[in-house]
């Protein structure tokens, strides 16, 4: 496969500049790529070029307080709902109103909002080892392992501490939590420099924990409701931090949803696992362009009947 140029955009949301990875035909229905902690935009290198080539258009932003994005001040900036408006108006910024969304980590959690609670935007959903909001708790309180492994949310809510631990001796804690929770070798030195670069943006780390920060706030949403976009889970069954049973919980809010566990990925499965994790997102979201076609050919169908019943009528008016 030849190299496929991407390109480097920024666009504006919410009033702030937004970092975004792009490649793939303008004209083509839109896949926004959503990282995790403590990644950015260069988590989906080798995923981009495969959906371009595949007719989409891909964006794949650094979100709001990571590498080249905007790092606005205060938890509040950070909230759930505020990250999802993000996504959407970068959609809006193409001139775009619906599109399919990727996650990994807590950009699946932002998938999981999307497709809750702004449905009317979304087409597609695919989650990567990320939980469904409404099942985490829950789940956790049946399951104490589960409850001891999430441990470090707590901590990363703490003021002031986080920061000085996850800055000291050039990042270590931070490098270290990629590469001791997944395969050997699946980070290289040149990935974990491209990281470190980004962490050690003015402001950046600060941004990244308040996404943790954030949650003990007050929400004005409603109960979850249950999800009627289609959504594929990609689970990697080797999670340190997520028990695969938080995949097949989450499946039970969607009603046209369906779980993929892989046995030997970890968390990072889009790294350690991306051809794989690249046939099944072009599996699942190729079928969204087939479905869109039929709908649109409906839509015409719908439209033309409009038109010759009118027509008939003017011919035999009564």
């Amino acid at each position: 496969m030849a190299a496929l140029p991407t390109e480097t955009l920024s666009l504006q949301a919410q009033g702030l500049r937004f970092n975004v990875a792009a490649a793939g035909p303008e004209d083509g229905p839109l896949v926004i790529l959503l990282h995790g902690f403590p990644e950015t935009a260069y988590a989906w290198r080798r995923h981009i070029a495969p959906l371009a080539y595949a007719g989409f258009r891909v964006l794949a932003p650094d979100q709001r307080g990571y590498g080249g994005s905007a790092k606005p001040a205060g938890v509040p900036a950070y909230q759930l709902n505020t990250l999802a408006l993000d996504v959407i108006g970068l959609a809006r910024a193409l001139g775009r109103q619906q599109f399919s969304v990727v996650g990994h980590d807590w950009g699946g959690i932002v998938a999981w909002h999307l497709a809750t609670h702004h449905a009317v935007h979304i087409e597609r959903a695919a989650i990567l080892n990320a939980p469904h909001p409404a099942t985490m708790l829950r789940y956790a309180m049946r399951n104490p392992l589960q409850l001891v492994r999430s441990a470090y949310v707590g901590l990363f809510q703490l003021p002031i501490a986080p920061e000085l631990m996850l800055r000291a001796n050039h990042y270590q804690a931070l490098r270290w939590a990629l590469t001791t929770t997944s395969r050997r070798d699946t980070f290289s030195a040149e990935d974990l420099s491209t990281y470190r670069q980004a962490w050690a943006e003015e402001g950046a780390l600060t941004g990244m924990l308040n996404w943790y920060r954030a949650l003990p706030l007050p929400t004005a949403f409603k109960p979850p409701a249950r999800i009627t976009v289609p959504v594929r889970v990609i689970w990697g069954d080797r999670d340190t931090a997520l028990e695969r049973g938080l995949a097949d919980e989450a499946i039970t809010w969607c009603d046209k949803g369906e779980a993929i566990h892989l046995p030997r990925a970890s968390h990072w499965l889009h790294h350690e696992e991306s051809a794989q994790v690249n046939a099944l997102l072009l599996e699942f979201l190729e079928a969204g362009k087939t479905g869109k076609k039929k709908k649109d050919r409906a839509a015409k169908q719908e439209v033309k009947s409009d038109a010759e019943a009118e027509a008939e009528a003017e011919a035999h008016p009564s």
